[in-house]
């Protein structure tokens, strides 16, 4: 039902145009796609990565190994990705980079290096690309050396660019290799490059040049199968990455300010928004301030303030920048102000994998803080849920007055697919209840669990501090009264409890009593509910349990659902797998089976489901992941 694939090349050299551009075109001619988004953590230079996968049956869930086509740019990516491809798969290569070692690769980590080089050996084969293709022909391969070098000097010449000029468009070349051994339409390919490089039409121009250059030659070396018809249905979709779907549900959401600091993986959040700052419908303005602070304790206080005046306000950054934020988060916290704070995690601790996948920031982002404080933590498992949770998670911080935290993760954030048009207008706008203030108003009424709400700047008058404080917010240190303003704080939790829907704190997919329950959050979604699916065509009654609102979390659902299961198994992108932690700490229900991964690359459906299968025929303890280039 899929094809997969994997571009590579040096980061900074077009790969993510080529993604971009492929993934526009196929969803033009109907196609479903997914494709993440692998890379180092510097600007130009070192290896990069796309792994795609396009369906003609449905919209892709999970990304899996073994791939049908590996389109490389260079002589690194051929080394790195030769055992990720079946034995008929076929694979684009630079024939001018065939004489090139493993030695002669300045970009490549010695670490990565001894390792394919004790696998190579191990193989027979030698350590220049030439070997490794002639190895991969013997497996079945079809192989299109093609001299790139040679393809953009044609281009230059009948296009009168300078060399240089040309290599820019080396990308290109990968676009070429998948149009001419797939059958992709050229003309959904320059509409992709023209939707891609709107009002810049020499770069399409050039682009398309390069394509129809290389794709002749690529058709004659790997012949043509095109792929299936494609049985979708979807007239119209979106093509997004998870932090596109996070910024248009804020959109849609009403948000009137956000401030960050730039850091991977959530600044191409904030980067979307800065381009719609603007924007307006049937002359309304809909756009968002967006301010760009000298570092994450400005941006969270000042969207603290913006919240303080009545704006829809949130912050949005990653691990290091959300340690910064703990002490502002615990004085809103405590003076109960409607903050949103989304968090992309990525490979901890310290700078850790910067620009690599994790979920290990669970227990902190429900922990965090000094002393304790009602919050709410919510989670999303893909790209649908991504935009409407960015909505739900303004209307509950302001129905309950309380920080927000929207968790995500770098797998969801750089991962393009495609998607259908969300109902917006089925996404409620919730902003609680809001008063006028006036004589005798009380910020922080202990007449009420939820305080009366009225804006700085509307006439009320209030006051805020750090410290505890009385009913009009002035310092206040007398027990009785810490009491009181405490429990009227931590009694939210429990309107938490009550007031929002089970089915909308978790999902549950599959057999009311399955022989065997997966238990995730986030993007474990995908993998999980396409192994659940395969592990039912295989005769097994299974199923899988989907956390939403991590905290508070749902416990006595959870507690229900986990103990009418055969083997149960908590899946996270950890080391722990915190998650089955969270429910032993909040539910008194105990998951000895975990699959974890923490190599920062996504979990995989076939290494997902093989790991599932352990613990179905008796396995008891922890599955550790590590595929992943």
């Amino acid at each position: 039902m899929e094809l997969r694939l994997v571009l590579g090349g040096p980061q900074g050299a077009g790969l993510e145009t080529s993604m971009t551009v492929l993934a526009r075109a196929l969803a033009r001619l109907g196609y479903g796609v997914l494709a993440d988004r692998e890379y180092f953590s510097n600007i130009k230079g070192r290896h990069s990565y796309v792994h795609m996968t396009v369906s003609w049956e449905r919209i892709p869930r999970s990304l899996d190994y073994p791939v049908h086509a590996l389109l490389a740019m260079d002589a690194e990516t051929v080394l790195t990705h030769f055992e990720d491809i079946a034995d008929d798969a076929v694979l684009l290569y630079d024939a001018g980079a065939e004489g090139v070692t493993l030695t002669q690769i300045p970009s490549m980590e010695d670490c990565l290096k001894r390792r394919l080089r004790e696998r190579l050996r191990e193989l027979g084969v030698g350590e220049a690309v030439g070997d490794v293709v002639r190895y991969l022909r013997g497996r079945g391969v079809r192989a299109a050396g093609i001299d790139y070098r040679e393809v953009l000097a044609g281009v230059a010449r009948e296009h009168g660019l300078l060399p240089s000029q040309a290599s820019r468009y080396l990308s290109a070349i990968l676009v070429a290799g998948f149009v001419a051994a797939y059958g992709i339409s050229e003309e959904a390919v320059e509409e992709a490059f023209r939707e891609r490089f709107r009002g810049r039409e020499e770069l399409v121009k050039h682009n398309m040049a390069v394509v129809r250059a290389a794709a002749p030659k690529i058709r004659e070396a790997v012949g043509v199968r095109e792929l299936p018809e494609p049985r979708l249905g979807l007239e119209e979709v979106v093509v997004a990455s998870g932090n596109d779907a996070v910024a248009m549900g804020k959109l849609v959401a009403g948000l009137s300010y956000q401030a960050y600091y730039p850091i991977t993986p959530a600044a191409d959040e904030s980067l979307l928004l800065e381009r719609y700052e603007d924007s307006a419908v049937d002359g309304e303005w809909v756009g968002a301030v967006v301010l760009q602070t000298e570092d994450e304790i400005s941006a969270i206080s000042s969207v603290i303030g913006a919240a303080l005046t009545g704006a829809r306000a949130a912050t949005a950054t990653s691990g290091p920048g959300f340690s910064l934020m703990v002490e502002a988060l615990s004085w809103a916290g405590h003076n109960e102000v409607p903050v949103v704070i989304t968090y992309y995690q990525r490979g901890g601790p310290s700078t850790g994998l910067p620009t690599r996948g994790s979920q290990s920031d669970l227990m902190f982002a429900v922990h965090a803080g000094h002393g304790e404080f009602p919050r709410i933590v919510i989670s999303s498992g893909d790209h649908e849920e991504a935009l409407e949770d960015a909505v739900w998670a303004f209307n509950l911080a302001e129905r309950y007055q309380l920080p927000v935290i929207h968790l995500l993760d770098k797998f969801l954030a750089n991962s393009l697919k495609t998607f259908p048009i969300p109902d917006t207008g089925a996404l409620s706008i919730d902003r609680g209840e809001v008063v006028e203030g006036g004589e005798g108003y009380k910020r922080f009424d202990l007449s009420h669990t939820i305080s009366p709400r009225a804006f700085i700047g509307g006439g009320a008058v209030m006051w805020y501090t750090g410290d505890e404080h009385d009913e009009a917010g002035h310092i206040c240190e007398d027990p009785v009264n810490r009491v009181r303003m405490y429990d009227k704080r931590m009694a939210k939790l429990g309107l938490i409890e009550e007031g929002v829907p089970t089915n909308r704190k978790l999902t549950y997919y599959g057999d009311p009593s399955p022989d065997v329950l997966l238990v995730g959050w986030g993007s474990v979604k995908g993998p999980a509910l396409d192994v659940v699916e395969e592990l039912m065509a295989g005769g097994f009654s299974a199923a899988y349990l989907h956390l939403r609102m991590l905290h508070p979390l749902p416990a006595e659902a959870v507690r229900q659902y986990v103990s009418e299961a055969g083997v149960v198994v908590a899946v996270e992108h950890s080391y722990e797998v915190q998650v089955a932690d969270l429910i032993a700490l909040r539910a008194g229900v105990r998951i000895v089976n975990r699959v974890a991964k923490y190599t920062g690359r996504p979990i995989y459906r076939g290494e997902l489901l093989r790991a599932v299968l352990r613990f179905v025929k008796g396995y008891t303890g922890k599955e550790v992941l590590t595929y992943g280039a």
